[in-house]
């Protein structure tokens, strides 16, 4: 059946065949996450640091109403220079691909399709949440259902700092979605590396985390796993010069009346220039970091 809906690079469909290490890449990063030519030097940077870890990188998007797992070259040209590329979560597949659109996915999306594809870790920079205020707004990201029902481990830098951190992990919890720390008892903040609430468990090597992935799947226990992976500490932001920036961009999006979709692309933006392009920077470095992790998780269950 997955046959007929989603395109599989050969180079992907090869290593999954082969049993071999394959890690998924969302694309969202390179469609609404950071601006040109970034955006594309960082996709193909990421991809070759899972390569140089033995992995295969599979970066997933829509293309012209098709799903592709794995992307060419010509591929990534051709999404970045589309001007109407939607950005897609798990829920806007099935209208995209009627319409013959083209689209970045997001968390929630990838894991969909690297799941259908039989991919089961994915590296990505930060999951979605709870938004603050979401007591009123209701704004909880599909990236917290989709962890709780799609048996894929998905690493990243824990979740962004403009996000309820407390709310998101309660989420977490009642999905019964393990998030493991790794080297570090600190739940991650994305551009800082202790968001000053502890993960659940904490695995310090990447074969112990792969032995935690094998077995959650090999239980049933049919969610996936959130990896959190702090941001170097070279890279990282302060925690408080970071919150003002954060707080300043929450405010002035209430004040535009900027929501649902559109928010986390405008806030990034708006703490990018803030942070004068340290946070784009960070972004980068944990994205890669994340990469690199993923890959070695790939390689150990493959192994």
């Amino acid at each position: 059946m997955t046959a007929d809906l989603i395109d599989i690079h050969p180079d992907v469909r090869a290593a999954l065949d082969a049993g071999r290490a394959v890690v998924a890449l969302e694309s969202t990063i390179v469609t609404h996450g950071m601006p040109h030519p970034r955006n594309v030097e960082t996709a193909r940077a990421v991809e070759d640091d899972i390569r140089a870890e033995g992995a295969v990188p599979a970066t997933i998007a829509v293309l012209d109403g098709r799903p592709r797992v794995g992307l060419s070259a010509a591929d990534l040209d051709a999404l970045v220079a589309r001007p109407d590329v939607a950005k897609a979560s798990g829920r806007d597949l099935a209208a995209i691909m009627a319409r013959g659109g083209s689209a970045g996915t997001t968390v929630s999306c990838t894991m969909r399709l690297a799941a259908l594809a039989g991919i089961r870790v994915f590296a990505t920079g930060g999951v979605g949440g709870v938004h603050r205020g979401a007591e009123e707004t209701w704004d909880v990201s599909a990236d917290l259902a989709e962890l709780g029902r799609t048996e894929v481990a998905v690493v990243c830098a824990g979740v962004k700092s403009i996000l309820d951190i407390p709310k998101t992990l309660e989420v977490l919890e009642s999905q019964r979605v393990p998030v493991i720390a790794y080297g570090t008892d600190a739940f991650p903040a994305f551009y800082a590396r202790d968001s000053g609430k502890r993960a659940d468990h904490r695995l310090d090597t990447p074969e112990e985390i792969a032995r935690a992935v094998d077995l959650h799947l090999r239980l049933g226990s049919g969610t996936g796993l959130l990896i959190a992976n702090p941001v170097p500490e070279a890279d990282a932001l302060a925690p408080a010069e970071i919150d003002g920036i954060i707080a300043e961009a929450i405010d002035a999006a209430a004040t535009q009346g900027v929501s649902r979709k559109d928010l986390t692309p405008f806030l990034l933006e708006r703490i990018a220039t803030r942070s004068e392009g340290r946070s784009l920077a960070t972004n980068i470095a944990l994205v890669r970091n994340n990469a690199r992790l993923a890959a070695r998780i790939a390689v150990e269950l493959a192994g």
